[in-house]
């Protein structure tokens, strides 16, 4: 399946941006924004120097991917670090599932990769942006500090 970047992002509200990334001030400061959102719910931000971040969900990591927003738009016509970032197959599996997005929605893990959940379509589904990130950001943040092989119990409050 040939597709473009808009295949692999998901459109979000500027005017919420900071909304989305305050579960997360712990690990990314409140100096970021938010420059894109991809289906499979990692942000990409954009510090006050204009160098890009990218904020792995999966693994509750927060990486330098490119010194200014020039750089990160050249790397993203390099099919391998987009499919490293976006996992083209994945999405591209989700996409034909029957788990269809609607406005506002990313796909989001049943369980995440950092406790044991897998990059497969069965640990996702649709959820909306805000729910995502808050939720994933306050998990990880309550995470953080244990040591590998900790038995974690999530228990979801709504």
């Amino acid at each position: 399946m040939k597709g473009t970047l808009d295949d692999l992002i998901v459109k979000f509200n500027n005017d919420t941006s900071a909304k989305l990334t305050e579960s997360w001030t712990w690990l990314i400061g409140t100096d970021k924004e938010v420059l894109l959102v991809s289906t499979i719910g990692d942000m990409f931000l954009t510090d006050n120097n204009k160098r890009v971040y990218w904020l792995d969900v999966g693994g509750g990591e927060l990486k330098l991917v490119a010194n200014t927003i020039e750089d990160f738009e050249e790397k993203l016509k390099n099919v391998e670090q987009v499919n490293e970032w976006f996992m083209i197959d994945l999405t591209t599996e989700l996409r034909l599932s029957n788990k269809k997005l609607k406005d506002g929605q990313l796909y989001s893990y049943y369980k995440l990769p950092i406790i044991g959940g897998g990059y497969t379509v069965d640990n996702f589904a649709p959820l909306s942006i805000k729910k995502h990130f808050s939720y994933l950001g306050d998990v990880h943040r309550q995470i953080k500090d244990l040591p590998d092989g900790t038995k974690v119990e999530i228990k979801i409050v709504d």
